[in-house]
Formats: structure tokens, C-alpha cells, sequence
């Protein structure tokens, strides 16, 4: 039994060398046919986008389809700067909160909120009994002051014949003084009380524009009971505004009464510059902070009261030698990227930043002066090179 087992194992390890013998020889010697599709075989594509493929390919209608902006690198002059929080306000130097200044009735209201007003222009009337008082006041001033003039002309006739004494024409001279002094007073009341001229009924109080500019608050309606100190309009000449701006304790230094400053709203792409026109003299005592301020012309009524802006405050000024817009630069990997133009596309260039206005950077070393990249639309080069870069992986 033995015997019989010996002779069959030997035949079958004998059978094991010659196969592996043979799948060595053909991975050796691979076969000319195989030799030939490989040699007709076509290369393996590299995914669009692929930071090992170079060019991050995009045809001059895919460009214009994605709105990319091609700029050149180039010179610029940055302002170096600090940038604090503001806000938008009204101009209280031209800013009126008005009052009827006398109780009364609103008989008619002509201008309504929003309304653009020129000085002088009427935007309401008032019936008021102290009105009628004080006008009553100034025409029985104006008569006693006629009977004074005409009491002193007759004395002063009499006593220069001597048929009168001396003692009757000073006092008509005094009673004529007196009477222009009850004029005037009762005028300037009535002046106070905002009443010009004698057209119109005695009780008739109009308010008036006292400056060019723009309604921004109404609260009067005609049959209205409204008192003497009740705010009926507030106008305001918004053709320039003030920025409030927060600065920290540790910036006063820097923040000065006519240190240039950028504002940048908030809520659009709007800028403008301005200068600072005060700096409180007061810190507070829970900010820690003080108040300043930038005037700002406002021809185009773009800038809103209550409005927030970045207030850039300029620190200083430099000329640099190659600088991009901002949105050209793209973080990828941890890497700040500019994409170069080249032909048929782009290539993602790192590159190494420096000062920055908030709209040009300067670039220090990646990119040369004259050199064309992408700025606005960028992103749409980065999310291209995302998908090559993915397809690549799988």
C-alpha cells in the first residue's frame, strides 16, 4: 500500500514545477501580440483640472461664459490702513426737527414724508389762538406808535412856538419811544412764534422749509391737535452725511482730525472717501472706545442714515511693484493661488501676499509684472480644477 502511495505524490509534484515553470516563462517573455495592443492602446487621460496636469484647460467661450475677468499683474499705490466699524448718520448740522411752536389745529398738510422741500416752501398751516393774540398785539403796537408820532409832532410844533411847555414835548418824546419799543417787541414775538408777513387770516401759522432737503419724518394731519413742542417734521439735507466710527483706546494716536478714510458699506460694493472732522475728546467707560467722525458728500443719496460701513482709516501710502485684485486670490490646499492665463487655460500659480487696500494685493514673489490671471469669476477656475482633482483620484 505504501509503495503504491510513493510513485503518486511524486507525479503530482512533478506536475506543479512544470506549470510554474511555464507562468514564469510567459511573464518573462510576454507575448508578441500582447506587445502590439499595448503599443495601439490609447494613453490614459488626465482629469480636467488636475494640479499634476499643468493647464486647467478653458477656451476663450468658456471664459465668457463664466464671466471671468483677464487682468495683468502689474504697479499700483496701496494705502496702508486700519479698519474700524461706523455707521451711517444723519449731518446734524443740517438736520431740523420742527415744531409748530404754538398749540393749534393743522388746517392743511402740503408736503408728505420722503418729499424733496426747498427753503421757504410751505409744508403746513396751523390755526393757533396764541397766533391771533400776538398778531392782534403788533397792530395795536403799530396803532400807538402812529397816535406817539403824531402826539410828538404836534408837542414839538407847540413848544418850538413857545405856547407849550418844555415838560409836554418830553414826555410826548418819551411816549414815542416807548411805543416804538411795544413795536418792536410785539414783532419779535410774533417772529418767534415763526409768523411772517400780514397776508392771511390773524390765527394762521405756516410752517416752512427752513433749508433745502429731504422729509425723513412727518407726524401732522390736517384736523390734528398738535402742541407747541410736538415735532410735526424733521428735514434733513442729505447731499452729505457723517460716518460714527468706534476707536479703540490704542488707535487715537493714528485717528486725527483730517486723516484721510475709505468707507466701505457693508451691504453693497459702495466705497467712498472722506475725511475725519472730529475725534470725541471722551473715552467710554464701558467700551473703552471713542467716537469719531467722518463727513462724506452724498450727491447721489447712496448712503443711507443707519446704514454700517468699514471705515478704512489711512495709515500711510506705498507703490508696489506687482499687485492683483483681491477676489483673484483663491485658497487652495492652504495655499493662497492666482490663476495664470496661459494658452488654453489657466494654470494655478501660488503665490506670496503683502499689504492690501482691501481691493489690490500686493504679491511679493509667484507672479511677475505684465503677467495676465483670472480675478473676478475666479472661483469658477478653482471649482474646475475641485472636479479634475476628484475624477483624477478615482
Amino acid at each position: 500500500m505504501n509503495k503504491q502511495v510513493i510513485p503518486i505524490a511524486a507525479m503530482v509534484a512533478i506536475a506543479l514545477a512544470l506549470a510554474a515553470g511555464v507562468i514564469l516563462r510567459d511573464r518573462a517573455n510576454p507575448p508578441a501580440n500582447s506587445a502590439e495592443h499595448a503599443e495601439h492602446a490609447e494613453p490614459a487621460k488626465q482629469a480636467p483640472g488636475d494640479s499634476h496636469a499643468g493647464t486647467i484647460a478653458f477656451t476663450d467661450a468658456q471664459i465668457a461664459a463664466a464671466a471671468i475677468a483677464v487682468k495683468t499683474a502689474g504697479p499700483v499705490h496701496i494705502d496702508t490702513f486700519i479698519r474700524m466699524p461706523g455707521e451711517v448718520k444723519f449731518n446734524e448740522d443740517r438736520t431740523a426737527h420742527l415744531t409748530a411752536r404754538v398749540d393749534g389745529i393743522a388746517l392743511q398738510v402740503a408736503a408728505q414724508l420722503g418729499d424733496k422741500v426747498r427753503k421757504g416752501q410751505l409744508m403746513a398751516s396751523v390755526a393757533s389762538a396764541a397766533v391771533a393774540e400776538q398778531r392782534s398785539a403788533v397792530a395795536a403796537s403799530e396803532q400807538g406808535l402812529k397816535y406817539a408820532r403824531a402826539l410828538y409832532a404836534t408837542e414839538k410844533t407847540l413848544w418850538e412856538e413857545k405856547i407849550s411847555a418844555r415838560q409836554d414835548f418830553m414826555k410826548a418824546e418819551q411816549a414815542l419811544r416807548e411805543a416804538e419799543i411795544a413795536l418792536l417787541n410785539a414783532r419779535q414775538k410774533l417772529q418767534a412764534l415763526g409768523v411772517a408777513g400780514r397776508g392771511g387770516p390773524l390765527n394762521r401759522l405756516e410752517i416752512r422749509a427752513p433749508f433745502d432737503g429731504l422729509i425723513v419724518e412727518k407726524h401732522i394731519t390736517p384736523g390734528e391737535s398738535i402742541g407747541a413742542d410736538t415735532r410735526v417734521f424733521t428735514v434733513s439735507d442729505l447731499s452729505t452725511v457723517w460716518a460714527e466710527v468706534v476707536v479703540p483706546a490704542k488707535d487715537l494716536e493714528i485717528v486725527r482730525v483730517g486723516t484721510p478714510a475709505i468707507l466701505r458699506s457693508t451691504a453693497s460694493s459702495a466705497v467712498a472717501a472722506g475725511k475725519v472732522s472730529f475725534v470725541s475728546a471722551v473715552i467710554g467707560e464701558q467700551t473703552r472706545s471713542a467716537r469719531a467722525r467722518v463727513v462724506l458728500a452724498n450727491p447721489q443719496l447712496a448712503w443711507r442714515p443707519g446704514l454700517f460701513v468699514d471705515v478704512d482709516i489711512v495709515t500711510g501710502a506705498a507703490a508696489v511693484a506687482v499687485a492683483v485684485e483681491k477676489q483673484a486670490l483663491q485658497n487652495v490646499d492652504g495655499r493662497q493661488i492666482v490663476y495664470r492665463k496661459t494658452d488654453g487655460g489657466f494654470v494655478a500659480q501660488p503665490v506670496s501676499v503683502g499689504r492690501t487696500d482691501g481691493r489690490m494685493v500686493e504679491i511679493t514673489g509667484g507672479l511677475a509684472a505684465g503677467q495676465a490671471y483670472a480675478a473676478a469669476g475666479s472661483f469658477s477656475i478653482k471649482a474646475e480644477q475641485g472636479k479634475g482633482e476628484a475624477g483624477h483620484e478615482d
